[in-house]
């Protein structure tokens, strides 16, 4: 049921400024036909629901859904406070075609994102964040994020006390994709009854053995006993991963040198360029060994899903302040 509150607005004469201004009343919204609390309701339904779908089922005009979810979002990022992260995550996230980045830094510690700005993925936008971090910037002592060279510059140039950590996750992906050229090339190799067991398998090789389903084992168990060199690359790709264990910098880099060494007479070369790409940004690798900076580098990746999954549900966003509302609040508790 419907109930419309009628009340009386007192109007004030500024001595200061000479103009007429209206009283405030904290418990409306700002839009004043509806109260705060209503609004924070709105706000709560607009969380699991797109604001289509909220606005048919309180019978409120699209704009003023979208309004109201405005300002029950900024309620909650000024509870939240002004953030003073130790350790952040550093990663881009494509607002449209063509394209067109925009930069995405998360609290690891405390599991949320806590800026979303810039104008693409420089390095002057990455300037922006500390810029608008201030003196806190100092409190920085580890940056996550992956071997994008822009984001490395400003973080060293505006927080030189950060040690950088590179995303476990991008190294991997690029790992997998050396894996999937070799898959090409073998199959650009061979020809007629032989390409078979190549043939449709693409993810079946890049997933990891745990994730598969039974009749995608068969077919991984299948096509590592036909082709030898897609064995090997495969056996490296997973041992791999091994190197994330150690916790001495001593001890993983003989590990990788003696993986590098592995590739000799193999004749992988995506293997080998990855190698030396590893070998070039080994400082940034080599920090994981630390035990202080064992965090979760898993949340990022994560945020990248959440954020795809808010665009997708609203079919994509125009607004971009909505967008940055939406992504800074997602993790944060209800009001």
């Amino acid at each position: 049921m419907r109930i419309f509150l009628e009340f009386e607005v007192r109007r004030v004469h500024c001595r200061r400024c000479g103009k007429v201004r209206r009283e405030r009343l904290e418990f409306l919204a700002d839009n004043p036909l509806y109260t705060k609390r209503f609004a924070f309701e709105v706000g709560r339904r607009c969380r699991s629901a797109p604001i289509w779908d909220v606005a048919k089922e309180l019978r409120l005009d699209w704009h003023t859904v979208k309004e109201l979810d405005k300002q029950y979002m900024r309620a909650q990022l000024a509870k939240a406070g002004t953030p003073g992260p130790t350790v952040i995550g550093i990663d881009e996230v494509s607002i449209r075609k063509g394209h067109d980045y925009r930069i995405v830094v998360s609290d690891l510690i405390r599991l949320r994102p806590i800026w979303f700005g810039g104008q693409d993925r420089s390095e002057a936008s990455m300037a922006q964040f500390y810029q608008w971090l201030g003196k806190k910037r100092g409190r920085i002592r580890l940056a996550v994020m992956d071997m994008w060279k822009p984001f490395r510059n400003a973080t060293n140039a505006s927080a030189p006390q950060a040690a950088i950590l590179f995303d476990k996750f991008h190294i991997m992906r690029h790992l997998g994709e050396a894996l999937d050229q070799v898959r090409k090339k073998e199959y650009a190799r061979l020809s007629g009854k032989d390409r078979r067991y190549i043939k449709g398998q693409k993810y079946t090789l890049l997933s990891r053995k745990e994730n598969l389903t039974l009749e995608g084992r068969q077919a991984l168990k299948t096509l590592l006993r036909a082709n030898k060199r897609l064995n090997t690359a495969y056996l490296l790709k997973e041992s791999f991963g091994q190197l994330w264990s150690y916790e001495r910098e001593g001890w993983a880099r003989r590990f990788f040198e003696n993986w590098r060494a592995a590739l000799k007479w193999q004749r992988l070369k995506p293997y080998e360029k990855f190698a030396d790409m590893i070998d070039r940004h080994w400082d940034g690798i080599a920090a994981y060994c630390k035990p202080e900076n064992k965090v979760s580098l898993g949340f990022v990746e994560g945020l990248n899903n959440k954020i795809r999954v808010i665009q997708r549900r609203a079919y994509g966003l125009r607004d971009e302040e909505y967008l940055r509302l939406k992504i800074l609040s997602c993790r944060l508790p209800m009001l």
